[in-house]
């Protein structure tokens, strides 16, 4: 395992001053050469963030325990079957286009005004994030945001995935989440900052992201890879089980609405035509494909533990036969 020394840290109280420029270019780098990044001063409170972390660690141990514990020695009685589960517990919330938290059950009132104000801060960041990385990109301000807006909701798909990741005593034998690329768009992730686990795959190696206090980690998904047209790559992470401490993870997806048609920005897409004709080389830019976000989850769902590769080479194959088929008749 690769040593984390390196990992990209941004300061995002930087970009309001003289180190703005150099605060730009280490974000650039993280985006083109990491797809991971964390951010520290990204204006959401201290107090909130504590308050979240607190409320969802007590909702774990008061109802989730329990049930987590069931299910577990069932899952290392069957070491087969362990090799294809994730050593978590999970709940789901969606945010946007339309929320569904006052229907997630065993959630007190206090916890769910707690996460509806920690969403909108994140929500807020996200696009906050989507802008900085059109300036890095040259692209006009708000493009990212716009290009993931459902065409019937004019909303994007932004929910929160709370787990935790208990103690296991076979970290042998299961993951705490097995490795994958996100399919969505920039996930922005609130993490334990005392029990780490969390890895992504840089170089053919596996680099810790640490845990830091009151930090959000970053990391880009398929989405932005394809909008980038590759500029920006999305990358192999997972979570390690730890026999010891219960992990927390609050990681919230700010997604294209469902029915948002997803293709690489023209603007990128000429850049580097550009660059490569300046360059010589005649062999062209490859170009990602253009899908509905919705069509894509549908083949993410089945192919989720699986290289992204394939999954863009499906929708290419699909271009090419609606391609053909128009031209013969």
């Amino acid at each position: 395992m690769a040593p984390a020394l390196s990992f990209p840290i941004i300061d995002m109280g930087l970009l309001a001053g003289e180190e703005r420029p150099a605060a730009m270019e280490l974000l650039r780098d993280a985006c083109e050469n990491w797809g991971f990044f964390e951010i520290l001063n990204h204006g959401i409170s201290t107090e909130l963030m504590d308050e979240v972390e607190k409320l969802t660690k007590d909702h774990y141990k008061r109802v989730r325990e329990q049930r987590f514990l069931d299910f577990a020695s069932k899952t290392l009685a069957d070491a087969k079957a362990a090799e294809n589960l994730d050593w978590e517990s999970t709940f789901f919330v969606r945010h946007l286009p339309e929320s569904n938290l006052a229907e997630i059950p065993d959630l007190d009132d206090g916890y769910r005004r707690v996460m509806r104000r920690f969403a909108g801060e994140l929500e807020a960041l996200a696009e906050r994030l989507l802008d900085l990385l059109c300036e890095n990109l040259g692209l006009e301000g708000g493009y990212l945001a716009r290009a993931f807006r459902g065409r019937s909701t004019g909303a994007p798909t932004f929910g929160t995935k709370v787990s935790s990741y208990p103690p296991c005593p076979r970290p042998d034998l299961v993951s705490g989440l097995r490795a994958h690329t996100d399919a969505g768009g920039i996930i922005l992730l609130f993490q334990d900052d005392r029990v780490g686990g969390l890895q992504l795959l840089k170089g053919g190696e596996w680099v810790d992201v640490p845990p830091l206090r009151h930090a959000i980690v970053v990391n880009l998904g398929d989405q932005l890879e394809v909008v980038t047209n590759g500029a920006y790559k999305s990358v192999m992470h997972r979570v390690v089980a730890q026999p010891d401490g219960n992990r927390m993870s609050i990681a919230s997806f700010y997604n294209p609405g469902s029915d948002a048609v997803i293709f690489p920005a023209p603007a990128l897409v000429n850049k580097a035509q550009d660059q490569e004709a300046a360059a010589g080389n005649g062999d062209g830019v490859g170009v990602y494909p253009r899908f509905v976000f919705e069509d894509y989850m549908k083949l993410y769902v089945r192919h989720k533990f699986e290289a992204k590769e394939p999954r863009f080479e499906a929708f290419r194959s699909m271009e090419t036969d609606s391609s053909n088929c128009i031209a013969i008749a």
